[in-house]
């Protein structure tokens, strides 16, 4: 005789208020940590929107009262700022210039601390924890010591003033940081991945290029994003090394000291040279958090 089994209690399934009241208590829970990162954000954005509604204005409207003033008067909108910046070929070039430094100054040293980061983290060779302390001790050298050896080492090679150079002094003070950044996360890639793409029969330049640097793109990024801003905004490297190749910081330097207050060519320029490595920021930020915690857990 067959008995029949005994079906266990059915749980019902939470009422829709329950549910949403739910939702809204986590919302409220939150609420506080988001409006303070709003009010953070929106004050992070004062500076950057001031100074783009200060280029709209004319020198004689900027004179009268601050930016503020086209939120009640927005016919005094002008684009004639930026007509004049982008005819001003010592600007035009000099954007150009900064350009080809930021792009060299941030591909170069991601190279080569990428593959001495693989060396450090998976190579066995004589030396390696001392070179690699060498390393984190340079980060501590501030580089300002370095200016004037360089600069006498630039003149007796032949590339003072030159865009070369800035790429050279930027590529050797951010190798320290790369390596050691690049280092931490590819050490914690799992190691039977790389046993078992050598046991495949893989070299370690076919590991280096088909697995390490797929897996390392999120900290390749990170870094490339504190490259490109640090090589982007610098002033003193350029202004030690630099006579007639200027970068757009420097050149905005030089029209700040010419002309004084100049501010329909200063406030234009000096955003298009803002807007530039905001945009390389805001493309990569999602590798951003994740490459800035690059070793930090295994």
């Amino acid at each position: 005789m067959a008995h029949a089994e005994t079906a266990g209690p059915i749980t019902a399934p939470p009422a829709e208020d329950e549910r949403l009241s739910a939702r809204i208590l986590r919302f409220l829970g939150r609420a506080p940590v988001h409006i303070f990162l709003v009010v953070i954000g929106l004050l992070w954005l004062v500076p950057t929107l001031g100074l783009f509604l200060t280029s709209l204005l004319s020198p004689g409207d900027f004179g009268d009262q601050g930016w503020w003033q086209l939120f009640s008067e927005p016919s005094k909108v002008t684009f004639e700022n930026y007509e004049a910046v982008f005819d001003n070929d010592t600007l035009i070039s000099a954007l150009f210039t900064t350009l080809i430094v930021a792009v060299g100054g941030t591909i170069l040293p991601i190279i080569v601390a990428a593959m001495a980061g693989y060396a450090f983290a998976w190579l066995d060779f004589p030396g390696r924890d001392w070179l690699f302390i060498l390393v984190i001790a340079l980060l501590v050298v501030p580089l300002q010591m370095a200016l004037i050896p360089i600069f006498s080492l630039y003149n007796k090679l032949g590339i003072f003033d030159t865009t070369l150079s800035l790429i050279l002094f930027h590529t050797a003070f951010g190798l320290p940081f790369a390596i050691f950044l690049l280092r931490n996360f590819f050490i914690g890639i799992p190691r039977d991945l790389m046993e078992a793409a050598r046991i495949d029969g893989a070299s370690e330049i076919r590991i280096f290029l088909r697995l390490i640097l797929p897996l390392g793109l999120p900290a390749i990024a990170s870094l490339g994003i504190f490259q490109f801003l640090w090589t982007w905004n610098d002033l003193l490297v350029a202004l030690t090394f630099c006579r007639e190749t200027q970068p757009i910081t420097v050149a905005i330097f030089s029209q700040l000291r010419q002309f004084g207050a100049n501010i329909e060519l200063i406030a234009p320029a000096t955003f298009v040279s803002l807007i530039i490595p905001l945009g390389v920021f805001f493309a990569f930020q999602r590798y951003f958090v994740e490459g800035l915690l690059a070793g930090s857990v295994k």
